[in-house]
């Protein structure tokens, strides 16, 4: 499984916005991906609602994980840009 640690980026963390854009980014992938914070059992990175209960506010870190690599860094690399720019 490919792992990858991104800090968020966005200045209102990953809230409505930022979650949205991430989770249609997801739901563009096969494989599943798993976001997680402080080793909290990972939620569906395709789920606005799922990735707005991790409280994930700016500069926190989220562990992305998927069989898929490609998915891992196209996924942490959204989670690093601010989305509410």
């Amino acid at each position: 499984m490919a792992t990858r640690t991104a800090i968020v980026g966005s200045s209102v963390g990953l809230h409505a916005r930022p979650a949205s854009i991430v989770a249609e980014a997801a739901a563009g992938f096969d494989d599943e991906i798993l976001l997680s914070v402080d080793g909290e059992e990972g939620v569906d990175a395709a789920s606005v609602m799922m990735i707005m209960t991790l409280g994930a506010e700016k500069g926190a870190e989220v562990k992305v994980e998927s069989d898929n690599a490609e998915a891992v860094d196209a996924i942490a690399d959204l989670i690093e840009k601010d989305l509410d720019a």
